[in-house]
């Protein structure tokens, strides 16, 4: 078989062992009618697409389905008719039955092949990117058309990594941004807090209210200004920091007590279950980590509720570190998301969306992962979970 412009083009194998005689033989005899058959492929052609990885579907002109191979069974519904097969599945278009119908008789008529790229098709509860490719069928090269060849890739793979690095090089361009905008800004953030200081000192040394009560706020934005700067920073920064080696229980302390402030104005109760003779883990940044990761807990438990912190040492010599909390949750539909850079479920004006970006990136930098989930009692799941070996 070969596959020309025109679409695929149907031919025997000569049989090279018949001697000449024999052919002789056969001119001098008078030529019998060949028997009727439908239009198809030899058997040798059916043999080699049997095999291969890709969908291969022929139709006759009526676009009853010919031959299909079994990686055809596995991506498409197959029916009698091509056209019912490739509507069954469709779910790219509400009118996916008069298009098929009409591209495939058009196919043979006219002998135009077609390609469709990104065809959603849903087959056993799962919705694939097709690639479709409709051929006309011959049986020689400038042969009438008796029918047509669909050949059907499944390139939802294929998709994913090319939206994923179009993602990457979004993310890319977003970090160079942030850390030159970052930059920019710390010198005059820094220049203003001064200020500020020096003036809530006089109007705290005369008395006067609401000067002091109007630098607080300002003080209050700058200092949320100041965090927004650093997450940046953090974010865009490539350089790891110099290895310093702790216990875990120790930075997840540490971070507590920075936090305690938070905690106290929650009303969270904190619960520990440390395992103990853990092995060091290189510090890095996982303070900053830990520090995120509880003071998500404290937002999500505005009335109050329970943090569980715990630690232990799994099978494969990772460290893990788990934070269980009981407040609201989050929409399952963004378990992914939640790790995103500048996505945030808090309201406008109270969360940047960076702060579980970072988390991951310094996370990864140590060559673990960390992974966030709903609890079935309610509320949600933060692990970290952080190999033993020398990180990045």
């Amino acid at each position: 078989m070969t596959t020309t412009q025109t679409g695929f083009t149907v031919c025997a194998m000569r049989n090279r062992s018949k001697s000449q005689s024999e052919k002789r033989n056969k001119i001098d005899q008078p030529k019998k009618p060949k028997a009727s058959r439908p239009p198809g492929l030899e058997p040798f052609a059916v043999s080699i697409i049997h095999c291969l990885p890709i969908g291969v579907v022929t139709f006759d002109s009526e676009l009853r389905i010919i031959n299909a191979n079994p990686q055809a069974e596995k991506l498409l519904k197959l029916t009698e008719h091509i056209d019912k097969s490739l509507t069954k599945g469709d779910s790219s278009t509400a009118t996916a039955a008069s298009n098929w119908t009409e591209r495939l008789r058009t196919l043979v008529q006219t002998g135009n092949a077609q390609t469709f790229d990104n065809v959603s098709y849903s087959k056993d509860d799962k919705i694939r990117l097709l690639r479709i490719v409709c051929v006309p069928l011959r049986r020689s090269k400038n042969g009438p058309i008796f029918g047509g060849g669909i050949i059907v890739e499944d390139a939802t793979e294929e998709i994913e990594i090319q939206k994923q690095l179009v993602n990457a090089e979004r993310l890319a361009t977003i970090g160079k941004l942030a850390s030159k905008v970052a930059h920019e800004l710390n010198d005059p953030l820094d220049g203003i807090l001064r200020y500020i200081s020096l003036t809530s000192r006089i109007a705290e040394r005369d008395n006067l209210e609401k000067p002091k009560e109007y630098l607080a706020r300002c003080r209050e934005g700058l200092m949320r200004m100041v965090q927004i700067v650093s997450e940046l920073l953090e974010f865009s920064r490539s350089t790891p920091a110099q290895p310093v080696y702790s216990p875990i229980e120790q930075i997840i302390e540490d971070a507590i007590r920075a936090m305690e402030a938070k905690s106290e104005a929650s009303g969270v109760r904190i619960l520990r279950e440390y395992a103990s003779n853990l092995p060091l883990i290189r510090s890095g940044n996982l303070f900053q980590v830990f520090c995120n990761i509880i003071r998500n807990a404290y937002d999500a438990m505005t009335e109050g509720g329970t943090l569980h912190i715990s630690t232990r040492l799994a099978p494969d010599n990772t460290l893990v570190a788990e934070f269980r909390d009981t407040g609201c949750g989050f929409a399952p539909e963004n378990t992914e998301k939640i790790f995103e850079p500048f996505f945030t479920t808090k309201e406008r004006g109270k969360g940047t969306g960076l702060g579980l970006a970072v988390c991951k990136d310094i996370v990864e930098r140590h060559g673990g992962r960390i992974t966030a989930r709903n609890a079935p009692a309610g509320g949600s799941i933060f692990t970290v979970y952080l190999p033993l070996s020398e990180g990045l």
